[in-house]
């Protein structure tokens, strides 16, 4: 009988996806903005066509989150994500400007591997072929284990829609034997452009030491500032509005809430009101137990279940109308479970003496885990606001809104993205919302505009090969043909 390897299977099967990608992007690199934006649509609007079914896909799947939830969040990487892009010049001259004498060009940067997290696995590779195709490009997706049905399927829809608007096939592609060394081999393979990685901080590590150029975010752990100034039934309301989407799985979605102590009462008082339970010393010990493992990394038993799962896991009687668990504390370390970033309904609680001691604390908080990631604050003043912009270590400063929903441009103008840059100081790549822009080059052409003797300080000889901005226009297209023929 013979006996088949499956690591060298999954090896194979990466070849073979790539293989058909490059060709198939070889073609789809040459198709005109309507063409692609064609495709683009075609994806977006069956997508959003069975968000309900994919939403439930992925629920039952991994155990994770509220499948309604779920729905808004694939019609968002959808809908909210193709209406943002739908306009962009991502083919031919993007821009041209006759004052500096410069055109660019957007080049697709070719195969791009995909790399989608167990959290928001549906959505997120909605979002990522729509915004790999808007650039031009092909896309082969390595799905985490725990979603791997969900994703394919949602890989097959995508697939269907856009070959069915003239996407040559193998533009988008899916590993079905999955394996460690597979997944390696997408991330190194000298076909395979740009990884965009989404996922855990082991898997974006191995993402940048891929050799392959690169775009990963690292850990979320944005605490919520509720300043003296802001209306705290509102700030409160919005808190649990984001922390309870999908039971918190967004990795923007806070982590812990920060007052100040002329406003600590007050703000309890209307946690409790709208479904808070304040965990006394005994329980905090109890529930923290479960927020890490042994190895200091989050535990996936507790990421995307309600208050009361979570409850029960460990132990706790807790009314039936909890919507958020809450420990106060006081110390921030690797070693506190509570100061780390949790993907469910849990929060920490620190009260300080000031403002300015409560932006001490959410840096603390944000060096310990997640800088580079997301901030909250909920203010009306704007002074505190702007300091607040220029001391933390975030790619995003959030004001008075949900931090899940806010973060990646639901209640905010920022970008729609289901993949958040961290900037350097998260160790990432940039420090965008990533879309269509971060996923080509921009090729440009630049005219002289002066000579030798003037960078010299010297009188320049009189030029003798100025060009009208109609002649350059012409070159310029002229160019364009050839490159493409």
């Amino acid at each position: 009988m013979e006996i088949l390897d499956r690591d060298l299977q999954s090896i194979q099967e990466v070849r073979n996806l790539i293989l058909g990608a490059k060709k198939a992007q070889e073609k789809f690199k040459n198709f005109s903005q309507e063409q692609v934006d064609k495709v683009v649509k075609a994806m977006a609007d069956a997508a959003e066509a069975e968000a309900v079914r994919l939403a439930k896909l992925a629920n039952e799947e991994t155990g994770f989150g509220k499948w309604e939830d779920k729905v808004l969040k694939n019609k968002f990487a959808s809908n909210i994500v193709y209406n943002h892009i739908k306009d962009m010049k991502t083919v031919g001259i993007i821009n041209e400007n006759t004052e500096s004498r410069i055109v660019e060009v957007a080049v697709p940067v070719g195969v791009v591997a995909g790399l989608i997290p167990s959290t928001n696995p549906t959505s997120t590779t909605i979002y990522k072929t729509l915004v790999a195709l808007k650039a031009g490009n092909a896309i082969v997706f390595s799905p985490h284990p725990t979603a791997k049905k969900c994703i394919i399927e949602t890989v097959k829809i995508l697939s269907k829609a856009a070959v069915e608007a003239g996407a040559p096939e193998g533009i988008i592609g899916c590993m079905t034997i999955l394996s460690m060394q597979g997944t390696n081999e997408l991330m190194k393979h000298d076909d395979v452009a740009l990884i965009l990685a989404t996922g855990g901080e082991a898997m974006v590590k191995a993402a940048y030491s891929s050799g392959t150029p690169a775009i990963g975010v690292g850990p979320g752990n944005g605490p919520a500032f509720i300043e003296k100034s802001a209306d705290p039934e509102l700030a409160v309301k919005r808190i649990i509005d984001s922390k309870t989407f999908d039971n918190g799985v967004i990795c923007a979605s806070e982590q812990s809430i920060v007052v100040e102590a002329c406003s600590r009462e007050e703000v309890i008082a209307e946690l409790k009101k709208q479904g808070a339970y304040f965990l006394d010393k005994e329980e905090s010990e109890k529930l923290g137990k479960f927020i890490l493992r042994g190895n200091g990394t989050m535990n996936p038993q507790i990421v995307g279940k309600s208050a009361q799962k979570l409850a029960e896991l460990a132990g706790l009687n807790i009314p039936e109308n909890i919507k958020v668990l809450i420990s106060e504390q006081n110390t921030v370390g690797k070693n506190n479970p509570y100061s780390r970033e949790k993907l469910s309904p849990i929060l920490a609680f620190y009260c300080e003496e000031n403002w300015e001691k409560a932006c001490d604390r959410c840096i603390e908080l944000l060096m310990n885990e997640g800088k580079g990631h997301t901030l909250i604050i909920h203010s009306n003043n704007e002074d505190v606001i702007k300091e607040f912009l220029l001391k933390k270590p975030v790619s995003r400063l959030l004001v008075n809104t949900p931090g899940a929903l806010g973060g990646i441009g639901g209640t905010t103008n920022l970008v729609p993205a289901l993949t958040l840059g961290c900037g350097a100081v998260g160790g990432s790549a940039t420090s965008d919302n990533v879309g269509p822009m971060n996923l080509l080059n921009i090729r440009r052409l630049a005219y002289g505009v002066k000579e030798l003797e003037e960078l010299k300080g010297e009188a320049p000889e009189e030029a003798s090969d100025n060009i009208s901005e109609d002649t350059l226009e012409n070159i310029v297209r002229s160019l364009l043909l050839k490159l493409n023929s």
